[in-house]
């Protein structure tokens, strides 16, 4: 097969119907006429020679066929690396250079550096820089860092893709988290009366009732009692304000939930967590994402 022969733009249209399986979906995201797309798919089966979308069984889209499948993942990454190389720039300035990006960071990223790089960005940065936060999804992110819809990760150790470029960004301890006035009082805490108390976990991993503390505390042959868990650290106040229900969280957020929470030691080593960021080797010479990824270390810094 000689690429001279080929239409680059059937290669997109090829794209997007894999991605869509749908003839009349896939031409509207192309911004083409359904007869256009048609054609453009029988040119691809010639020059294929194979049909890559068959009619489905159930009379509704289309099924891809064993080499579209193959195909479908290189294509992508490809078409992701060529709009990279039209799109580079030698150099970004966020004053001046508009660019989106898109962070994943779990929620502890979140509350400890998303929120200062939001404050940073607003005074450094121009109306040309926007900046989108998304939960990272364990299952999903691989991908779609690879498919270039995730520049930046910032998460613990536990979620990192192998593939990834990965700098260490802060190590911390746990702290147990109660109420003002707590009935259990004041006292440090002793296993036995931790393992006791109701506990809210919060985890990425949405809907379960064990975490990191718990593998922790079962190595050492301890169990406590999970009754509540939720995704998101700021809801952990509200919940604890008007319940005798404590919550294990990162030390650095005792600055945050101090005023309305009193924090203590744990009675056991947790031997700690760390958050790591992470980004694609396609981006690590990105003028634009290397200024965001040093935005983001330089909140550290200061």
């Amino acid at each position: 097969m000689d690429l001279r022969q080929i239409d680059l733009n059937l290669l997109v249209s090829l794209d997007a119907l894999l991605a869509e399986c749908n003839v009349t979906r896939a031409a509207r995201r192309l911004h083409l006429s359904q007869p256009a797309l048609s054609a453009q798919l029988a040119r691809l089966r010639q020059i294929f020679d194979d049909p890559l979308l068959l009619p489905a069984e159930a009379g509704r889209g289309m099924t891809p066929t064993a080499r579209a499948l193959a195909l479908g993942p290189i294509l992508h990454s490809v078409l992701k690396d060529l709009e990279s190389v039209v799109q580079y720039r030698p150099s970004f300035d966020p004053r001046t250079d508009e660019r989106s990006f898109q962070i994943a960071a779990n929620d502890t990223a979140m509350v400890v550096l998303g929120l200062p790089l939001i404050e940073q960005i607003a005074s450094c940065a121009g109306a040309g820089v926007r900046i989108a936060f998304r939960n990272p999804d364990a299952s999903l992110i691989a991908a779609q860092m690879e498919g270039g819809e995730v520049d930046l990760l910032i998460a613990s150790e536990r979620i990192l893709p192998v593939s990834m470029k990965v700098k260490p960004l802060l190590h911390g301890s746990f702290v147990m988290a109660q109420r003002k006035d707590h009935p259990r009082g004041t006292a440090p805490l002793d296993m036995d009366a931790y393992c006791a108390l109701q506990h809210v976990l919060v985890t990425e991993f949405g809907g379960r009732f064990s975490g990191y503390i718990d593998e922790t505390l079962a190595e050492q042959g301890h169990r406590r009692n999970v009754v509540v868990s939720v995704e998101k650290f700021m809801l952990v106040p509200e919940i604890l304000r008007n319940s005798d229900y404590v919550c294990t969280l990162p030390s650095m957020l005792r600055s945050r939930f101090s005023s309305v929470l009193d924090m203590f030691d744990l009675p056991f080593d947790d031997r700690g967590f760390g958050l790591r960021l992470a980004w694609h080797p396609r981006n690590h010479t990105d003028p634009a994402v290397v200024w965001l990824r040093n935005t983001i270390v330089g909140l550290l810094d200061g």
